[in-house]
Parts: structure tokens; sequence; C-alpha cells
């Protein structure tokens, strides 16, 4: 019997962390996959590992998203000890290295925004390219809806995106590197969902809008936020959609409430 997995890029903290607790509590008989840059360093992360209710189903593995071979370990790793992946989910994002969106062309430089293309667009990207083969041998057990007799894909990718990177809506600028990294993240995404989507063995691929969270991330700019989700609100929303999802949605790009974004 096929146990069913999901993976979570970036689970250290934030966003990430969160899907790992949700995904933990509500499916029993879930392994999920927990990834970070140093696995001893996260706390949060090592202490949910260690708690009963997880059953030894959270499995941690050290995966720095600039480093293509740890990705690529990785994906054999988890090939060898569970054979598919039914969810994969890119958590990991910077705003920039300085902690601080660029507010005007005096700020841009080439550091950042290689630093911040290459964790927000790239590194997802070569998550794609490594486990999207398990992904095709996914059991189709994520983004089924109700009223579906038999799941007409196997595996769900989700690059967890941004609104401010629709080229469409954006009206304010700034942000230079976030904005391209998160734009470049949504053509990957189409990308994947063409070529992962061809043959019987589909692969949903989605970009999604968590909205603003309580994180690290955007915690600069909250005096400036209407509506600041926690990060067990966002999450919640997130997997609704995820939830609902079919192929006929692969390579789109939605909010957390299921609003289509234009590109």
């Amino acid at each position: 019997m096929v146990v069913p997995a999901a993976l979570i890029q970036g689970a250290s903290r934030g966003l990430g962390l969160q899907f790992c607790k949700t995904l933990l509590s509500r499916q029993p008989g879930l392994n999920v996959i927990a990834t970070c840059r140093s696995p001893v360093q996260a706390e949060e992360l090592q202490k949910l590992k260690s708690e009963p209710s997880t059953g030894g189903r959270l499995h941690i593995l050290g995966v720095d998203v600039k480093n293509e071979s740890q990705i690529e370990e990785a994906a054999g790793n988890v090939e060898k000890q569970f054979g598919q992946l039914d969810l994969l989910v890119n958590c990991a994002a910077i705003l920039h290295p300085t902690g601080r969106g660029e507010t005007s062309l005096k700020d841009v430089n080439l550091q950042g925004l290689q630093e911040t293309c290459i964790t927000n667009a790239f590194g997802p990207l070569l998550m794609g390219k490594h486990f999207g083969k398990l992904l095709t041998k996914g059991g189709g057990s994520i983004g089924v809806q109700s009223n579906d007799a038999k799941p007409n894909h196997s595996g769900v990718l989700v690059n967890i995106s941004a609104k401010v990177g629709s080229i469409t809506d954006n009206a304010l600028g700034g942000w230079y590197s976030y904005r391209m990294s998160k734009a470049a993240l949504n053509m990957a995404t189409k990308n994947l969902s063409i070529e992962l989507g061809r043959g019987k063995s589909k692969v949903i691929c989605v970009s999604l809008h968590p909205g603003t969270v309580d994180t690290a991330l955007s915690r600069p700019y909250h005096k400036n936020v209407k509506n600041l989700f926690t990060t067990e609100h966002s999450v919640s929303k997130l997997l609704t959609v995820i939830d609902s999802l079919t192929v006929l949605d692969s390579g789109k790009f939605f909010t957390y409430d299921r609003e289509l974004l234009p590109f």
C-alpha cells in the first residue's frame, strides 16, 4: 500500500512550518517531508517532530534551494523512502537580502537581484525539475473535489507566489527584485504545468498568493497592512484552494480565496 506524502520546501518557519502543522493534523495517514537549509537550527520544526501526535510522520531533510546537488540528493532520498509524492509546496522566499524592498532604482544592485531571484524563482524551478518525476507517480489524494469519482491527475505542485508578481496588477512600482522574482516564478509555474501535464500522469501546477501574512518577510511593512493574516488562517485558505484543484486549473495564478490573478 502506497502511503501519501507531501513535501514542504522552506519549512523552518512562517508558512512552510504552518503547512507542516496543518497537514499533519488534518490528514492522519499523510507523511510530511519538511526541508530547510539548517535542520539542526530549525528549533520549532524539531519540536514539532518530537510531538507524539505526529506519530513519526514528519521527516526533515536539509535542502538549500541554491544548491542543486542537495535538491537532487533529497529527491533520491524521498524516492527511496516513499516512491512517490502527492504534494510539493515551495514556500521559501526572501523579500531582499537586506530585508527591505527597493523603493527606487538607486537601491537596485546586482547582488540583491541575484540572491532574490535564485531563492524565489530558480530554487522552486529546480525543485520541480528533480521532484517532478515523483509527482507524476502521486496517487491523486491531494486536490480532489468531493464529486470526483476518480482523480484525473497524479500530484500537485504549488509555488507560493505574491500578488506583487503580477505585471498587469503593478500600479505602484518599486520592490524590483521581489516583483521580478515572483513574475519569473509564475512563468516557471506555467512552463511546469505544460511539461508535467503531458501524458496520463498529469501534475497540477499552480501559483498561489497567500495574502499578506504575519511573517518575518512582511514584518517591516505591517503598519501599512489593513488585512494581516496569521499563518494559520492563510494556510487554511490555501489548502481549501489546493483541495479544489483539477487539471483545468493547472498553470494558473490564484489568490487565497481562489480569485484568478492576471500574470
